[in-house]
């Protein structure tokens, strides 16, 4: 990975925005890849990040509204929503030489990027961040952490994890894709549908609906042994309660602005890989149930 690196960033949202401020602070060339309006504002005003953990900054970036050149990374950070029609502004020429990293929630998109960039340009990877974006181009982050695993051969993504890490995000390199996918869902899926669900900040779900919560998390962990990843119920439940009290999953802030839930893609993700090992999820099944006939209820 070259540096400074030609970077594509699809999606500047609360993530995708706030790791392309950061690049860009760092001292490279950054291209969001997004809708006309939003391409507009970015040109014109930059990217404007409130965080505790970076503080306060603004910084200029490149914007498109689609990618004409090749890049050395592109971070895919749209919602899986709006997968399918985003990847449309990414031609696969322009990444052929470079990396694509998703930093999605769920795993059945992997599939997607490979079947249409090639397997060897798709690194896998998870993020840990809260981040929201509250306008085009202005980047709320809330979190006191900014962590991404990427999974795939030290060798082939230990620069990538250097350069990520220069610009200010924790970033590791793990060789097991399941091990790195599932401990996110494992931990993601039941803060998202209880949040969504109960309409409660993460410390509310875990003193009103501590019991939930723990049944919730041994249902996940145990299709994610059966995926083949290494699941330890008692470590998901202990993130939870170092988690801070006021955090809402990013699904519970769609909820709340009325934009569609990524819904399929975490709690239906789930439920298709516990019927395809036989894992009963019951819990699962009734939130996704209920969060599918609405955006949810007061607690």
């Amino acid at each position: 990975m070259p540096s400074p690196a030609a970077i594509a960033v699809l999606g500047p949202g609360g993530v995708g925005g706030l790791l392309a401020a950061l690049l860009s602070r760092a001292g490279h060339r950054v291209v969001c890849i997004a809708g006309e309006e939003t391409a507009d504002t970015l040109r014109r005003h930059g990217i404007r990040v409130r965080s505790g953990q970076f503080g306060d900054f603004t910084v200029k970036v490149e914007a498109d509204t689609e990618l004409r050149e090749p890049v050395d990374l592109c971070l895919v950070t749209v919602k899986h929503t709006a997968l399918d029609p985003a990847l449309d502004r990414v031609p696969a020429e322009h990444v052929a030489a470079g990396l694509v990293v998703p930093l999605l929630n769920g795993f059945e998109h992997t599939e997607t990027l490979r079947g249409r960039y090639g397997a060897r340009q798709v690194a896998p990877a998870v993020i840990r961040v809260e981040s929201t974006r509250t306008a085009p181009g202005v980047i709320d982050h809330g979190s006191p952490f900014t962590e991404i695993d990427l999974a795939g051969p030290e060798e082939r993504l230990a620069p990538l994890a250097a350069l990520l890490t220069a610009a200010g995000v924790t970033a590791r390199v793990l060789p097991d894709e399941d091990a790195v996918l599932w401990a996110k869902l494992a931990f993601l899926a039941p803060f998202a549908l209880l949040t969504t669900r109960y309409r409660l900040p993460i410390g509310g779900v875990r003193t009103e609906r501590r019991e939930e919560l723990a049944a919730l998390v041994e249902e996940t962990t145990a299709v994610g042994r059966a995926c083949g990843a290494p699941m330890d119920a008692a470590r998901v439940l202990a993130r939870y309660d170092a988690f801070p009290a006021g955090s809402k999953s990013s699904m519970q802030r769609d909820a709340e602005a009325g934009r569609p839930l990524e819904l399929d893609a975490i709690g239906g993700a789930l439920l298709r890989a516990a019927d395809r090992h036989g894992v009963p999820v019951p819990i699962a099944e009734r939130l996704v149930a209920e969060l599918s006939a609405g955006p949810g209820i007061d607690a």
